[in-house]
């Protein structure tokens, strides 16, 4: 599942004429990459929520086809937070672990390890009870230096990339607004989450200054593999 319903305030006014999802960043849409990374992983079949200026996003990508999936959409009246719109989601995501994206992350993270993270996290117990959650974490940014969770005894930054069980939303009612964070928090607090911690690049583009920052990575290191 990719998130994409969120509105963008701190992009605006780039994200007063599209959903943030849409932006362009070295030349690509946010959502389009990861269609092209998720394509590239193996994986097919994939869930887009959608609110604000949701009708562009669908016609951008439709059914999902030209990137070589299945795309289904999940339309929300309103934003509903991380946790409540995946929560509505879940009818059309299923009952095995499922993967999930913030739209608005530019990552390296190798998508394709994540079949063997759900293995895990499906077989896998806590100190009772089966797993929930399997985050993957980041270092902190200089915009969030007090990180999310803690990973070999260190603060680390939630990356936006997480595999859940749908278990985990269960006390969520569907249409009801929810944040994903003190789900998660439960989770590692019962020992039911498990972390990842990715060393790679990272960026989260909800400002223009951090958009920009992405652009000039992205842009720098293109310009180093033509050369090379």
């Amino acid at each position: 599942m990719i998130l994409a319903a969120g509105r963008g305030e701190r992009l605006r006014p780039l994200t007063d004429q599209i959903p943030k999802a849409l932006v362009s960043v070295a030349g690509e849409a946010l959502i389009h990459r990861h269609l092209r990374a998720l394509a590239g992983a193996g994986f097919r079949e994939l869930v887009i929520n959608h609110a604000w200026l949701g009708d562009q996003l669908i016609a951008s990508i439709g059914d999902g086809s030209a990137w070589g999936l299945q795309v289904r959409w999940s339309a929300e009246a309103k934003a509903l937070e991380t946790a409540g719109g995946i929560a509505k989601a879940l009818p059309l995501l299923g009952a095995e672990p499922f993967l999930v994206l913030n739209a608005d992350i530019v990552c390296d993270f190798p998508l394709s390890s994540t079949f063997d993270l759900a293995k895990r996290l499906k077989q896998g117990t806590g100190e009772v009870e089966p797993l929930l959650a399997c985050c993957v974490l980041v270092d902190n940014p200089p915009h969030h230096p007090e990180g999310d969770f803690a990973i070999d005894g260190r603060m680390c930054t939630f990356s936006g990339i997480g595999i859940y069980r749908p278990e985990l939303f269960s006390g969520i009612r569907i249409g009801e607004s929810a944040k994903l964070g003190p789900l998660l928090k439960s989770a590692i607090a019962q020992s039911r989450c498990f972390t990842i911690h990715h060393h790679g690049m990272w960026f989260d583009v909800g400002t223009p200054e951090r958009l920009a920052q992405a652009q000039r990575y992205l842009q720098s290191d293109a310009n180093d593999e033509d050369a090379a």
